[in-house]
């Protein structure tokens, strides 16, 4: 009887150790199948959260500037794109361009007056973005500086190697002088308000904001005798995005990328209906206020991505160059001529309109 016990109690441990056994083994088994499904959650979330293309951006503090870099930022056009840009304040494009030289910048965008430095072959131009209206030559009355011919003689500041220089050579050539017959005076465009508003220079060649703040402060006694549509007849002012040749031939994907959102948002910026929205950018990103914003909303040609498109199938957009660069070597600022297509990548715009 006690065998027979014992040979029941034996048998029913075995049975017990078997159904530890099976049971063990599944909860390693689902054990191992949650891991597995847990490692392949964590992949697929990888995959949806793609790291973005950092570019390092550089602007300058104006609508003209940021009327497109901004809205693509803030409409989330670049993260649509795969880009993620990092935006850095800069107040004239030959800085902008020694940045990218250095490597602390990857793209910019420049004025007219610093493409003198894309045609002797420094920056590559990837993004045609518009033609200029920012730009004028302003005098103090109150200096006896009532019109053009009146600088003759006078303290007229100006900013060396940018659009500044520039509309201020044609407005002395357009009355028969020169910066001979004036006292020039090399400044950074930002300082020219507080020289004007302190009467230490008699006129000045600023841009946009810098105009608006002198013409608020100085009242009636600035006047402003031309500006760049003024000399629409015989000139061209292209704004333009660039970069370091280098930095294009590495980059020409993200390039074309990065032109693309550009493109969505001109469609977006060039619609007057939203130039209040657009404004609201500009402002909070250079802590002014919308009305100062709005301001500056007549200071280029503001084109959709059809119409750069259409222009650049008709040849305009190479010919905004090819007079820009005629003119730049009347005024001797640049010595030879070069051809556009060595400095202007026509090919990144045609492909991001694609």
């Amino acid at each position: 009887m006690k065998k027979k016990l014992l040979a029941m109690v034996l048998a029913a441990a075995t049975a017990m150790t078997m159904l530890a056994g099976c049971g063990g083994g599944d909860d390693k088994a689902a054990s191992t199948d949650t891991k597995e499904n847990k490692e392949a959650s964590a992949d697929a979330g990888k995959e949806e959260k793609k790291e973005l293309d950092k570019v390092k951006v550089a602007y300058m503090p104006n609508y003209a500037s940021l009327w497109v870099v901004k809205t693509a930022q803030e409409k989330g056009y670049f993260e649509e794109e795969g880009i993620e840009v990092e935006l850095t304040k800069f107040d004239d494009g030959p800085t902008e361009i020694a940045a990218m030289e250095s490597g602390s910048m990857d793209v910019a965008y420049i004025g007219p007056g610093a493409h003198t430095l894309a045609i002797q072959g420094n920056v590559d131009i990837f993004c045609f973005q518009q033609l200029g209206d920012a730009d004028c030559v302003m005098g103090l009355k109150s200096h006896g500086v009532n019109s053009l011919e009146d600088l003759k003689g006078k303290k007229v500041a100006y900013a060396s190697g940018t659009s500044s220089e520039t509309i201020l050579l044609r407005a002395l050539e357009s009355v028969g002088l020169t910066m001979k017959d004036i006292e020039p005076y090399n400044m950074e465009v930002t300082n020219m308000p507080s020289a004007m508003i302190s009467g230490s220079i008699d006129a000045c060649a600023p841009w946009s904001p810098n105009t608006k703040v002198i013409t608020d402060e100085v009242g009636d006694d600035a006047q402003i005798f031309v500006s760049n549509a003024d000399f629409s007849d015989i000139a061209a002012d292209p704004a333009s995005w660039v970069c370091m040749p280098e930095y294009a031939e590495k980059n020409k994907d993200l390039l074309v990328r990065f032109t693309k959102a550009l493109y969505k948002a001109m469609d977006f910026g060039a619609n007057e209906e939203n130039y209040e929205e657009v404004a609201g950018y500009v402002a909070d990103e250079t802590k002014t206020d919308v009305e100062t914003a709005m301001g500056q909303t007549t200071d280029g040609a503001w084109l959709t991505s059809e119409e750069l498109l259409t222009e650049l199938e008709e040849g305009k957009i190479a010919g905004y160059y090819e007079i820009q660069q005629k003119n730049f070597i009347t005024a001797e600022k640049v010595k030879e001529e070069v051809p556009v297509e060595d400095y202007v990548l026509f090919d990144i715009m045609e492909e991001a309109g694609k």
